[in-house]
């Protein structure tokens, strides 16, 4: 089973440039999956993080986790249940980064639901480039009614 853009849109708020993940692959139900972001060089954050040398904020590969992980839910649980709720991040834990993203480049996401408990939910990840591990997280979410 694999998301494209325009299906992982219809299930996140976010729209351009926040929505940073391009595919959802590889997805098991409620489980886990892999995101693809395409990281690239004309981006909104490359001209000024930093200049003459680019690289993509960790605050956005954490962001990209989580937008991986609320598609992942969103697309598994009812679509009855899921209608007008939103998930939000609710705290973050273990956020490791080992090496730069540089533009130009396809992220790999691995993402996991740790457990579940209600609306609350916990995840783990890990980023990859080229086999190269970027970055890896532990985070929570919570499954909200939308305004």
């Amino acid at each position: 089973m694999k998301l494209n853009k325009k299906e992982i849109a219809e299930l996140l708020p976010h729209r351009e440039p926040m929505l940073l993940i391009d595919e959802l692959i590889n997805i098991k139900k409620l489980h886990s999956a892999t995101a693809i972001m395409n990281v690239k060089k004309n981006a909104f954050y490359v001209d000024g993080h930093f200049p003459d040398n680019p690289v993509m904020p960790g605050v956005l590969i954490v962001e990209a986790f989580g937008q991986a992980a609320a598609a992942l839910t969103a697309h598994g649980i009812d679509k009855k249940e899921y209608e007008n709720k939103l998930v939000f991040l609710m705290s973050i834990e273990k956020a490791r980064f080992r090496n730069p993203v540089l533009p130009d480049c396809i992220l790999e996401l691995n993402i996991e639901a740790i457990r579940s408990h209600g609306r609350v939910w916990k995840y783990k990840g890990e980023a990859f480039v080229e086999g190269k591990k970027m970055a890896d997280a532990q985070w929570a979410a919570t499954i909200v009614d939308r305004k």
